[in-house]
Order: structure tokens, then sequence, then C-alpha cells
């Protein structure tokens, strides 16, 4: 462990490289042997099952059931919606056979088993729902309809990165129809600011929240709400979108129900998604040049202890410590494991529990027992200190706290000062060079949005909707054309 640790790229040699690195020797995921998919290891998977079971509880305090619908959708339900089957065509993994036959000591397509109609692994799910939604909804009483599904999808990528872009990743994403345009707007609001509070909260990461440009919303959406994260290399990152899809797939699906008038209208629909590619901004936010750090209300252990001991006799007595303080932790509701592998040194266990940014490491020996203290090591800060023994568990809960308020609070602080005002078409070459966001006026027009795009690779991440200092009269950094706010821009992955 020692010598993997070593071998960490440090960020400032190579930001890339130290972002694989740590993917691997963390132990969070490996490629696999299909191109652009990742087998996600179990130290991974239990990260974003604690996404999982947080996101899912707010969903469902809101009203939200989880179903499940088919991996497969024919293709000429993605011919239904002009603007979806545009933005998804390039990316289509499309099933043609339907069965396999024996052939040269190997197997072969049959080409007697041709599909009629091909099948397209879902790369996102709108067709296939509300294909399915407008069997269930008759009526005003069947409205609102809330659903939730924890899947994977597949979106055929050429370059790809573990947890930031494959080809295969999980998700999950809602989709709800209403009676009203208005509570469609009013779902796709609440969502958005779920996402926020998700990733402010748990994740200890700061986000922007915004509108995504006509350019950058999703495909067949009448507007895409977004938030917007930063990495620590400069880089953004969208981290959750909630769209207001209209009444445009109720239109494509012919999906009406009655109102209370009795007349026929068609439903309002929002879909919203959050994938593992959080994982990566969880990685790139707070990691170090030592590994991991994970915020304590997502790390799977939350709690480390690390025996230290030269003989049985001493080993049990640790032991027996431990375990005690292992069941008054838990009592309080904390996830805590016991190292007690024989097969390494404790210099090396230490190593490994950093690398996998657990919270919170004690160790303790039998000088410890003796003098009724135990060592605390955070590792936000990398401190070590010796506390007393007794009352500990109540401690660690102010000491989870305050790290879980430690490390959002750097985050904050680093993205705060890497949010500038810039005005002139100069100075805006000069800064999207250093990362960071930029805050300038725009005219409106995709046409400028594009040319900014194409000359420096910087997009428009979102027009603001919750910050003062974007309403004001200016002109567009690259036109000079009149503009009535300034719009958030940075290159993203």
């Amino acid at each position: 462990m020692a010598k993997e640790l070593k071998e960490l790229t440090k960020r400032a040699e190579n930001y890339s490289q130290w972002y694989n690195d740590l993917v691997v020797k963390a132990d969070l995921a490996e490629q696999s042997a299909v191109r652009g998919c990742m087998v996600i290891k179990p130290y991974g998977y239990a990260i974003w099952e604690k996404m999982q079971q947080q996101l899912d509880k707010m969903f469902k305090d809101e009203g939200v059931q989880n179903a499940y619908f088919p991996l497969l959708i024919p293709k000429s339900f993605l011919s239904r919606e002009a603007e979806h089957v545009e933005g998804f065509a390039k990316e289509a993994a499309v099933v043609t056979h339907y069965r396999l036959k024996a052939a040269d000591g190997g197997v072969v397509v049959d080409p007697t088993a041709k599909l009629e109609e091909e099948l397209i692994i879902r790369p996102t799910s709108e067709t296939i729902i509300w294909n399915t939604y407008k069997n269930w909804i008759h009526s005003w009483r069947d409205l609102p309809l809330k659903c939730n599904q924890w899947c994977n999808v597949m979106r055929w990528e050429m370059r790809t990165r573990p947890f930031l872009r494959t080809s295969e990743f999980l998700w999950q994403e809602g989709h709800t129809a209403h009676a009203t345009a208005e509570e469609a707007q009013e779902r796709t609001v609440m969502m958005h600011n779920i996402y926020a509070d998700f990733c402010e909260e748990v994740l200890a990461i700061p986000v922007i929240k915004g509108r995504k440009t006509d350019k950058e919303k999703f495909a067949g959406a009448k507007a895409t709400y977004t938030i917007e994260a930063l990495m620590h290399d400069g880089k953004a990152l969208q981290s959750g979108t909630s769209h207001n899809f209209g009444d445009g797939f109720a239109r494509a699906f012919g999906m009406q129900f009655t109102d209370k008038d009795n007349t026929l209208q068609y439903v309002h629909q929002t879909s919203w998604g959050l994938s593992t590619r959080i994982i990566g901004a969880i990685i790139m936010v707070h990691g170090d040049d030592s590994g991991l750090v994970l915020p304590p209300a997502l790390a799977p252990i939350q709690v480390v202890m690390v025996p230290i001991y030269k003989s049985d006799e001493e080993h049990n007595a640790v032991l027996d410590k431990m375990y005690a303080l292992k069941k008054a932790l838990e009592a309080k509701g904390h996830s805590v494991h016991i190292d007690d592998r024989d097969t390494l040194r404790p210099g090396f266990k230490f190593a490994e529990w950093e690398l996998k940014g657990v919270p919170v490491r004690l160790a303790m020996g039998p000088r410890d027992i003796q003098n009724g203290t135990v060592e605390v090591a955070r590792r936000d800060t990398l401190e070590k200190i010796s506390e007393p023994l007794e009352g500990l568990e109540d401690r660690i809960i102010g000491l989870l706290d305050d790290i879980q308020k430690n490390i959002y609070n750097k985050a904050l602080a680093f993205r705060d000062a890497s949010i500038r005002k810039v005005d002139s078409w100069e100075e805006f070459k000069v800064e999207i060079e250093k990362g960071g966001f930029l805050l300038c006026h725009w005219d409106g027009t995709a046409e400028t949005e594009a040319r900014i795009q194409e000359e420096t690779k910087a997009t428009i991440r979102c027009i603001p909707v919750d910050s003062a200092v974007c309403m004001e009269e200016g002109k567009c950094v690259y036109t000079g054309k009149p503009s009535h706010q300034r719009v958030l821009f940075a290159r993203s992955y």
C-alpha cells in the first residue's frame, strides 16, 4: 500500500492522471472487458448506495414512487419526438438480432433471426415511459403521476473516463405527469432544488443553480434546469438536471385526459436525473494528494479503528476496548469498521484508509488503554490528537459534523474565489485559460454562444436563477450588443 500510495500522481503534476490513479487505487472502479464500460467495485458502489438511500428518501418525501421500465425501446418510439431523436441518435446502441448460432468453434449472429423492428438500448426513458403512462392516465383523478426508476443507461462514447463519461452508467430518472403547465413547472423547480440541497448538504459540494440555454438544454425539453459544480482543476461539471417538457411527449404519444370540465387535455411532463458521474465530482472537489476525502454524510465507513499491539494479550485487550467503543458509536447511528488484518502493519493501514477518504481514524494500543486515551485522526485536515476515551462516542458526533462543514466551506471558498466578472472579449480569452467560472454578459443569440465555444471551448453552463449579482444591464462580452443579465461561462467535463 505504501508503494501504491507513492505512485499516486500529484494533482499539480498531472490532474487527469491523479484522477485516474485515485479511481483505481481507492478501489472505486476499474476498466471492464467492454470498451467504454466500467466495473464499479464494492467500495465505489457503497458510495453510490449511500447516495441512493438519501436521495431516494428525499424523492419519496415529495410523493414520488419507484418503478421500473424496459431496457429496450422500439426504434419507432424515438422517431415520434423530433428534437429528442436528434439529440440521441448519434449515441444510440442498436439491437438488430435476437439469436446466435454455433459456427467454426465459436458463435456468430444468426442472419435468420433479424428483428422486424430494431430495439434501442435506452439512452434515456422518456419515450417508453410516456407510451406506458398513456395507459395509466385517463382523467384528472389520475394526476399527478410521479414515478422514478433507478437503472442503467447506454450512450455510446468514443472518449471515456471512469464515472465522468462512460458508455454505460447508473442513474435515477424521475418522470412526472401533471394536469397544468403551472404544476409541471412547480415540480421542475422543486426537483432542481432537491438536487442542489442534496449536493450541498450531503455531498458537501457547493453548486450554482441555473437554467440551460436553448442550445444546451435536454433534447426535446421546453426548459432544462441544472446545478453546476466547480472541480479543483477549474472545470465545471453538470451535476444534476431537471427538465420541463411541456406537453411535447403527450402530443407525440397521443396522451390526453379528461379534466374536471369533461374536456380532453394534454398532460404536462417533467423529468429529472442524477448519475454516477457525481462520484467523479466528489473525487475532484474534495480529493487531495493523499487520496479521497469523503464527507461523513456520504462515507460508507465514517470511523475506522486500527489496533496496535505486540502480543496476543495486548491484541485481545485492545480489541475489547474497540468493540465496546464500536457498539457505542453504532448506537449513535455511525458506521464503524475495525481493521484487524494481521497481514499489514499499522502504518500501511493508516495510508490505505487515508487513500479511501474515511473521515475519522482511531488508533489504540496498550499505552492508550493504560492512559484512558485514543489517537484521533481527521481526514479533512490530516490532524492527529490524543483524546480521552471516556465519552468519546458523544464527541465523535460533533467531530463528524465539524468535518462535514469544513469540507463544504473549503470547497465553497475555492469556488467563490474562482468566480470572476469579465466585461471584454480580450479579458475573456485570458481569464478562461485560468479556469473557474466567468460571469459575463451575453446577447442571447445561439450564434454568439456557438462562436464563443468554437474560439475558446467555453460553454454557457447556465443562466443563474438565484443570484442577484447577475441581474444588471450591460453589453455582450463578444458582440457588444445590449444584455440584461450575466451568464455563467466555463470549460467543462
